[in-house]
C-alpha cells in the first residue's frame, strides 16, 4: 500500500470502482478531522428506493443538486442532467473558500458531471496548486483533464478497495496529523 505523509504539501486522490466506499471513506475522514476543512462532498439522492440523481454538500452545510433525472440540459451523464448553475454557485464558491482558510481541501469528487463546468475546473486547479493539503475522490476513467491532475508530481493516487476501504479512514487520519 501506499506510503502516506504529510510532510510536504500533498493531494491525495482516493480512486476506484463506482460503488467502492470512497465517499464514505471521505466522510468519516472529515466528521474525526479537527483541523479547519473546507470544500464539498456529494450524495445521493433517492426517492422510492431508486437513485434519482445526486446532491453537492458543502462542508459549511449548503446544499445544491449536481445532477438529477429531472434536470433539462444540454449536459447529461446517462440518465441525469447536471446542473452547471450549482456547481458554480455551490462547489465552486466552497473551493475557492477553502483555498484562502482551511488546512484540508475536500473535493468528491472530480469526475464527469463536475467536468462539465469551466469554473469547476479552474477551481480545482486552484486548489490542487494551494499550499493546503488535499483529500479528494477522481473517477477511474480516461479524461484530458483527469489525466493531467493524475500525472501531477504533488498528487497521490490510492486505489480503494473492498480489502483496504476500512482501514483507510484512520490510515488518512495518520497522513493529516500534523
Amino acid at each position: 500500500m501506499v506510503s502516506l505523509t504529510m510532510n510536504a504539501k500533498q493531494n491525495l486522490l482516493l480512486t476506484g470502482r463506482p460503488g467502492c466506499g470512497k465517499t464514505t471513506i471521505v466522510r468519516r475522514f472529515v466528521e474525526g478531522y479537527s483541523g479547519r476543512v473546507g470544500g464539498f462532498y456529494t450524495e445521493e439522492i433517492r426517492k422510492g428506493g431508486q437513485r434519482v440523481g445526486f446532491r453537492i454538500v458543502t462542508l459549511d452545510g449548503r446544499t445544491g443538486i449536481l445532477a438529477h433525472q429531472s434536470v433539462k440540459s444540454p449536459y447529461r451523464v446517462s440518465k441525469y442532467g447536471v446542473k452547471i448553475e450549482d456547481i458554480d454557485g455551490i462547489a465552486v464558491p466552497a473551493l475557492l473558500a477553502a483555498v484562502g482558510t482551511a488546512d484540508l481541501i475536500v473535493i468528491d469528487e472530480l469526475g464527469r458531471m463536475e467536468l462539465y463546468s469551466e469554473r469547476f475546473r479552474q477551481a480545482a486547479l486552484n486548489a490542487l496548486d494551494s499550499p493546503c493539503a488535499l483529500l479528494g475522490v477522481i473517477q477511474d476513467r480516461r479524461h484530458p483533464f483527469l489525466d493531467a491532475v493524475r500525472s501531477r508530481g504533488d498528487t497521490t493516487i490510492l486505489r480503494v478497495t473492498a480489502g483496504n476501504r476500512d482501514r483507510l479512514p484512520d490510515r488518512l487520519r495518520e497522513w493529516a496529523s500534523p
